[in-house]
């Protein structure tokens, strides 16, 4: 015979009410970015641990459920390093970038499109016919030209390292129209030689948000945010201007440098937010999103003369 006491009952409602609580906290969230763009690098530690890849997939087609259009960069540096090493081609960073040779780019580009790329498609298409992979390559999603960047004022040549000089979005749109994930591996076609480009991820994500017109860029990393005074204190500034970031640029580590100029790039570029978390938490995605308090460091763009007092 079932229980049906007052008491029962009325510990169901209070299991129960938390979880209503955190949808309805969502609420606000859930209007303001319906049909909005959400450009996610996804990349650090949620790319290497199990747990973690699968709740980034989790939150991505969350996304797409609740109404948004998010896109995939990704790079893939630790399995970069590991297939170098197999291949016997030694790893080596200038300028906070990889030195990427003929033979390397040849196994940059496996990696990329035909490891990396294929196992988070698949993790997304575990909850239905949605992600699509493509590299910059394809219909001339991303053009670039050779980067060669100055160290102690001299230019120096770091091999198939690319600058990104255009961006196609018109397959990317295709995909989001048609309800696709579009997941874009961060090679990039050559404007002027016929090579292909070895192209920074953060980057490749920063210039296809501002393209897209995206609301949101996010992009995962393996700290809480941008510090405020690294490494004396590790309070994260949790919200900063475009201005107020140019300034710290040059104070920055140089694998924070990339993200951060991405994040420039974009809000500078017509993106409304950008913001850096902490992809060791699993679904930091939807908690940066979702609620409230939020996690990391959003950045936003400089305020207008007229928006000054506004909240």
């Amino acid at each position: 015979m079932s229980d049906t006491s007052p008491k029962s009952g009325t510990t169901r409602k209070h299991t129960a009410l938390p979880k209503a609580e955190i949808l309805i906290e969502a609420l606000p969230w859930l209007t303001r970015h319906h049909g909005k763009i959400v450009v996610i690098k996804f990349g650090g530690n949620a790319m290497v641990n199990e747990e973690l890849k699968a709740a980034f997939a989790q939150d991505v087609v969350f996304l797409r459920h609740a109404g948004l259009k998010p896109v995939v960069v990704h790079g893939g540096g630790p399995q970069i390093s590991a297939a170098l090493d197999r291949h016997g081609i030694v790893s080596e960073f200038k300028a906070g970038l990889r030195v990427t040779t003929e033979d390397a780019m040849d196994v940059v580009r496996m990696v990329l499109a035909g490891q990396v790329q294929r196992e988070l498609v698949g993790l997304l298409n575990q909850h239905g016919p949605f992600a699509v992979g493509l590299t910059g390559e394809d219909a001339h999603t991303i053009t670039a030209t050779k980067h060669t960047p100055e160290i102690d004022g001299e230019s120096v040549d770091i091999g198939r390292v690319g600058e990104i000089t255009e961006i196609d979005t018109g397959a990317i749109e295709a995909l989001l129209a048609d309800g696709r994930i579009p997941v874009v591996s961060s090679i990039a076609r050559s404007q002027d030689d016929g090579h292909v480009y070895n192209v920074n991820a953060d980057t490749a994500a920063a210039a296809l948000a501002a393209a897209l017109g995206a609301e949101t860029l996010m992009v995962l990393t393996d700290v809480e945010g941008l510090y405020e005074d690294w490494p004396n204190s590790d309070e994260v500034i949790s919200r900063l201007t475009a201005s107020q970031l140019e300034k710290l640029l040059p104070e920055l580590s140089s694998g924070m440098v990339p993200k951060m100029e991405g994040c420039l790039h974009a809000v500078r570029g017509g993106v409304r937010t950008a913001r850096v978390i902490d992809g060791r938490v699993q679904h930091s995605i939807l908690l940066e999103i979702f609620t409230d308090e939020g996690i990391g460091t959003m950045v936003v763009p400089d305020e207008k003369p007229d928006e000054q007092g506004e909240s």
